[in-house]
């Protein structure tokens, strides 16, 4: 299977790191580091983890299913659903295109903003080129809207623990968003912070996520705690 020929990636007990878990869906704490789909590094992802994991533990003949429906950056922690089922993946799909989901960030940033909350609006384009988020004041070509809220949990010297909410989902809002605010992500040197972490991690993480089980049809909360 190709799956056996992919490096290693960080040791990651997902046994232990179970947030949630059904017959359709697993939800797991995915530490910094470790890819949650496979790449050009030939590292192996979360999804191929899962999957021996599953195999492993449940006995399972054969191929084993499971479908990526959302992803977080490799230097990102914190919660992200798999589906072990096909109808879990399409359901999934369909409440991720709809929205139907509330996601809740954590992260410490570098600086104490003045408001204790507030709501961010910027133009994010992708820079395929530097691999970064350009961000805009205002609207420009091939720009997208980009909005997120912000709420102050506490200050620690010179940083400052966050909860945030993504309003809009574009790639890397958070971090080009913060570090366009003037208070980058702790460790996220890609945009700005002032050093790296030395795990090469950055102080972001999937902490919260609420919605109705697209099968069960029941409310559905799942969080975990950050690293920081």
């Amino acid at each position: 299977m190709w799956f056996s020929i992919l490096k290693q990636s960080p040791k990651f007990d997902i046994a232990s790191n179970i947030a949630y878990e059904d017959n359709h869906f697993l939800i797991v704490n995915k530490p910094s580091g470790v890819l949650v789909q496979g790449d050009h590094t030939g590292d192996m992802p979360l999804s191929e983890m899962a999957k021996l994991f599953l195999k492993e533990r449940d006995h399972k003949p054969g191929n084993v299913f499971c479908g990526v429906t959302h992803r977080i950056d490799r230097p990102v922690s914190g919660l992200v659903v798999l589906a072990k089922t096909s109808k879990g993946l399409s359901k999934m799909n369909e409440l991720f295109r709809e929205d139907g989901l509330t996601k809740t960030y954590m992260a410490l940033i570098n600086g104490c903003p003045e408001q204790n909350k507030a709501t961010l609006v910027h133009y994010l384009r992708k820079n395929a080129k530097t691999l970064k988020a350009d961000v805009f004041d205002k609207p420009v070509a091939n720009a997208k809207l980009s909005e997120l809220a912000y709420e102050v949990v506490e200050q620690r010297m010179h940083q400052t623990l966050i909860k945030v909410w993504p309003i809009t989902g574009r790639f890397h809002q958070i971090r080009a968003q913060l570090s366009a605010f003037g208070f980058p992500i702790v460790g996220d040197i890609k945009y700005g912070a002032p050093q790296a972490l030395k795990n090469k991690s950055i102080a972001l993480h999937a902490h919260a996520l609420s919605f109705m089980h697209p099968i069960k049809l029941t409310p559905l909360e799942v969080s975990c705690p950050p690293p920081f």
